[in-house]
């Protein structure tokens, strides 16, 4: 069973109506418990067992955009962006995958992609965080070689499974697995029909670094300090870019 987690979404918000317009349509999600908002603060904060993907497109079906600002506790929330390395390409930003411990023995993985071609994709983590040549220098499956040694012989860390992307270029999953945020930060993942032998002019052979990300109530900024925009032009930006 997974356990309840929290997390904080920056939503448009100018009155009373607008929060009960945006917690009508989060309830309406499996997993949510519970709702709460900050109109001053412009937050809205949900615990329970609900995708974060699925949570950003119930606020989208009220007409208001949403950043996630903070998923489970401190130290305890990774993401990764998946680009395409194929030269091009205009939309090279074409997956996300937001990660949250729940307890020390399983982490959430939240999959979402977007662009790509119909299809059954592996998803893996790598050795590697090099991503200079694409997947090509990524390195090996993450823990493959220990998992293969021990015996008996147990699946390794970084096999993630797959993700069905529909005919419509999207596809998305939701995954739990017995591992520790610290223990992928930096590496890579790829996410390819292939499982090695990558090319680095497949467009639909995707990949990206994983970093920390803000636990919940730890990420206050509303202005980028680098480019001095707002979150929201920052948003549209990316938006621009391909991020999800």
């Amino acid at each position: 069973m997974i356990p309840p987690f929290e997390t904080t979404f920056a939503v448009p918000l100018s009155c009373e109506d607008c929060i009960k317009d945006v917690s009508t349509s989060l309830h309406k999600i499996d997993g949510i418990h519970n709702v709460s908002a900050s109109l001053g603060d412009q937050l809205i904060s949900i615990t329970g067992t609900a995708a974060p993907s699925a949570i950003v497109r119930a606020i989208e079906d009220t007409g208001r955009d949403a950043i996630l600002r903070g998923s489970g506790k401190a130290e305890g929330a990774a993401v990764c962006i998946l680009e395409t390395h194929a030269s091009g390409v205009k939309d090279y930003v074409r997956g996300l995958i937001r990660m949250v411990q729940v307890s020390p023995t399983m982490t959430l993985l939240d999959l979402t992609l977007k662009g790509v071609s119909p299809g059954t994709y592996n998803v893996s983590v790598r050795e590697r965080g090099d991503i200079s040549e694409g997947a090509s220098s990524t390195g090996g499956v993450w823990d493959a070689v220990q998992a293969a040694q021990e015996k008996p012989a147990r699946p390794a860390k970084g096999v993630w499974g797959t993700v069905v992307v529909n005919q419509s270029g999207i596809g998305s999953v939701f995954l739990d697995k017995p591992i520790q945020i610290w223990e992928m930060l930096g590496r890579s993942i790829i996410v390819s029909r292939k499982m090695e032998n990558f090319g680095k002019e497949d467009p639909d052979t995707l990949v990206g670094v994983i970093a920390r990300s803000a636990g919940v109530w730890d990420n206050d900024k509303t202005v980028c300090s680098c480019s001095g925009k707002t979150v929201w032009e920052e948003r549209k930006e990316q938006t621009a870019k391909g991020m999800l």
